[in-house]
């Protein structure tokens, strides 16, 4: 990986970033590749966000894992530049309900954590000015209603509860709208029957119970010291959570 010592790396080192963020070393495509682009892209101009950007949103139709888990990483960063276009977002959607490899850490690819890591640009595209926040909620519920056999077992749900607390805390987010994204969560849960707990819903529980945590105590940036934030519409949210949880456990009351 050729080293950035300079506000504006060649052509020919971002062709060779795009390539090693697909790669299966994770020494390469994550210690290195992912590592270098965190440090290149507040520096890089607009165009050349903008080209970088392009050519990760292609990695969403990538046939190896590693390539897509890593693209919305990559945009999370991009976007905290200050960058973003709708065909992203397109891409982004497309993806993340619909990717079906849910590992955490694999012992040969290293980490992969598609769940965690879409969210992680959802966290990121709440702070973006202009981004319709209800749209970011919606799209979280459908990666967590998502049919799979797959448990979380890397802390996913908590990346998941970030997400959807940072998004909450959107100013421009209406008290229905704090609400509304929760209703096919609730339509889901009441189709529960005797018997093993789906992985989705088990996932899907230990998601809310965490964002209950979050919306209660408040979110905030870590190694900062600014204040938590509380959503927007804090009781109202906490309402809907605490309703939509007594659905499958109803000893809450």
């Amino acid at each position: 990986m050729t080293s950035a010592n300079s506000p504006g790396p060649p052509a020919a080192a971002l062709d060779t970033l795009l390539v090693d963020l697909r790669s299966p070393d994770p020494s390469v495509r994550d210690d290195g590749a992912y590592s270098t682009a965190a440090r290149w892209i507040p520096v890089l101009d607009a165009s050349e966000r903008y080209g970088l950007g392009d050519s990760v949103a292609r990695h969403f139709a990538d046939t190896a894992v590693e390539a897509r888990a890593f693209a919305p990483l990559v945009l999370a960063r991009i976007v905290e530049a200050g960058t973003w276009r709708e065909e992203w977002w397109r891409a982004f959607c497309d993806w993340y309900p619909a990717e079906t490899d849910l590992r955490g850490h694999d012992p040969a690819l290293g980490w992969v954590h598609a769940a965690a890591h879409g969210a992680d640009l959802l966290a990121a595209l709440a702070e973006h000015p202009g981004q319709r926040p209800l749209p970011l909620a919606e799209c979280a519920v459908d990666r967590l209603l998502a049919p799979t056999d797959h448990l979380f077992d890397a802390q996913e749900d908590d990346r998941i509860a970030l997400a959807l607390a940072r998004i909450l805390c959107h100013p421009e987010l209406t008290e229905a709208q704090s609400e509304q994204w929760l209703i096919p969560v609730s339509e889901a849960f009441r189709t529960g029957e005797p018997g093993p707990v789906p992985a989705w819903a088990s996932n899907t529980m230990r998601t809310l119970r965490m964002l209950y945590v979050l919306a209660d105590r408040g979110v905030r940036r870590r190694n900062t010291d600014e204040a938590p934030r509380t959503p927007t519409h804090r009781e109202p949210v906490l309402g809907a959570l605490a309703r939509t949880l007594a659905i499958v456990a109803p000893c809450t009351g």
